[in-house]
C-alpha cells in the first residue's frame, strides 16, 4: 500500500503528457494546437446536477444524477465552453479536476464542446483567457481565485463574454462574471473535529497551499473543528506557499510528523499529495485528511476522510445556466446545507462513533445552532490568537 500514491501519480504524470493536442469534440478545435495540454471528454464521472440559484443567493446541489426533462431538451451543439486552471494544473487530484469533470458531465448531457487550457505560471492565467475569447468561446470558467486579477481584466475588455470563476467573489460587480464561491470553513470544521476526536497523539497538523483570506477559510474552520472536539491538542500548522510542489508538502508534513503529529489535514493542492505521501509512508497510525474531492482513493489506509468542495456541480450547473439563458453576474454560494461542501462519504477508516459525532455536528451547522468562523475576527473572538497563518 505504502507504493499505491507515488504509482498514481505517475500515472497522473504520463496521463498529463498524453493528454496533448485534441479537444473533446471528434474534431481537433483550434485552441488545441495553441495549448499545452487538451484531453478528450470522458464520461466516467457521474456529477449531481443542481438548480440555478439568482445573483447572491444559496445553489442547491443536491439534486438527481439523472437528467430532468428540461435539462435532456436543452441542446449545447455550436456552443463551446473552456476552464482555465490555476498551476496546480487539471489532473490536480483537487478541484482544477473536479471543474474538468463537471464541465466532463456537461459536455456529455448537453453536447457542448469544452477544452483546457492549463496554467504553468501565474503569467499563464491572462494570455490562457484570451486565446479562448480569440477562439470565440461562450463561457470562460477560471479555476480560482488566483485568476482573479486577469479574469476581471478581461471580462472588463470583452464585456459580451461570459465567464465564470471558482473561488472569489471580488467579480461579483461585473454583469458577465458568476462568482461561484463555498462555505470551505463549514468542510474544513468537521473534518477538523474529525481530526481532534481521532488524534491519539493529541497533536495534528495544518498545511496550507497559500496564504490568503479564501485559504485562510480551511485554516479557520479546521482550528475551530479541532478544538471543539478536543480543546488541548495541539495544531501543528504550515503554508506551503505553492499549490504546485508535491515536495514542500511532503517535507511539511514529515517535519510535524517528527513533531508528533497523527493526523494531518492539507488545503494545498497539488502539494497535497506530498501530504499524503508522507502520511503513508509514516506507517500504521499516521493519517491525513484530503480536500475538495474524496482523495482516499489515493491512500486507501491513509486518508481517513476528506473536505469536500463540489466545484464538478458548480461548474455543471453554469453551463446549464449558460443554455437556458439563466445564468447572471454575481455570486452563488455552495454551502453545507445544500450539499455545496461536505464530508467525504468514505467512513470506513473512521469508527461509528466518531460518524456520529460528526453528524450530529453537521446537522447543528446546518440548522445555525453551531456557527463556524469565517473570517479572523469571528475566529479569534472565540477561539484566540491560534491561528497562526493569517
Amino acid at each position: 500500500m505504502k507504493k499505491l500514491l507515488a504509482m498514481m501519480l505517475t500515472a497522473s504524470l504520463t496521463f498529463s503528457l498524453v493528454a496533448c493536442g485534441g479537444s473533446s469534440n471528434e474534431t481537433a478545435s483550434d485552441t488545441a494546437e495553441s495549448t499545452e495540454a487538451t484531453t478528450e471528454a470522458s464520461t466516467e464521472e457521474s456529477t449531481e446536477a443542481a438548480s440555478e440559484e439568482t445573483t447572491e443567493e444559496t445553489a442547491t446541489a443536491e439534486e438527481s444524477t439523472e437528467a430532468t426533462e428540461e435539462t435532456a431538451n436543452l441542446d449545447g451543439s455550436g456552443y463551446k465552453i473552456g476552464l482555465v486552471t490555476d498551476v496546480g494544473g487539471v489532473n490536480d487530484q483537487s478541484f482544477n479536476q473536479s471543474a474538468w469533470e463537471g464541465l466532463q458531465k456537461a459536455q456529455k448531457d448537453f453536447g457542448v464542446e469544452v477544452s483546457y487550457l492549463e496554467s504553468s505560471t501565474d503569467s499563464d492565467y491572462a494570455s490562457n483567457i484570451e486565446t479562448f475569447i480569440d477562439e470565440d468561446y461562450n463561457l470562460i470558467i477560471c479555476v480560482g481565485y488566483m485568476l482573479s486579477d486577469a479574469t476581471r481584466e478581461a471580462a472588463t475588455a470583452h464585456p459580451d463574454v461570459k465567464f465564470a470563476i471558482i473561488d472569489d467573489s471580488a467579480n461579483a460587480d461585473l454583469d458577465n462574471v458568476t462568482c461561484l464561491t463555498f462555505k470551505q470553513e463549514q468542510a474544513s470544521y468537521l473534518v477538523g473535529y474529525v481530526a481532534g476526536l481521532t488524534t491519539k497523539a493529541n497533536n495534528v497538523g495544518f498545511v496550507l497551499g497559500m496564504a490568503s483570506e479564501t485559504m485562510h477559510l480551511f485554516g479557520y474552520g479546521y482550528v475551530a473543528g479541532v478544538l471543539d472536539a478536543n480543546p488541548d491538542c495541539t495544531i501543528q500548522q504550515m503554508n506551503a506557499n505553492s499549490f504546485a510542489d508535491s515536495a514542500i508538502g511532503k517535507t511539511d508534513a514529515t517535519q510535524m510528523i517528527t513533531n508528533g503529529a497523527d493526523v494531518i489535514f492539507h488545503a494545498a493542492g497539488s502539494t497535497g499529495l506530498g501530504v499524503i505521501e508522507a502520511c503513508q509512508e509514516a506507517g500504521d497510525g499516521i493519517y491525513a485528511i484530503g480536500v475538495d474531492s474524496d482523495q482516499n482513493y489515493l491512500a486507501p489506509d491513509t486518508v481517513i476522510t476528506s473536505a469536500m468542495k463540489r466545484v464538478d456541480v458548480s461548474v455543471y450547473n453554469s453551463v446549464k445556466e449558460l443554455l437556458d439563458g439563466s445564468i447572471k453576474g454575481g455570486e452563488v454560494v455552495y454551502d453545507l446545507a445544500v450539499g455545496g461542501v461536505d464530508i467525504a462519504p468514505t467512513t470506513t477508516l473512521l469508527s461509528d462513533d466518531v460518524v456520529s459525532k460528526v453528524e450530529d455536528v453537521k446537522a447543528k451547522i446546518i440548522s445555525g445552532e453551531i456557527t463556524v468562523p469565517s473570517s479572523q475576527a469571528e475566529f479569534e473572538a472565540k477561539y484566540g490568537d491560534v491561528y497562526e497563518l493569517d
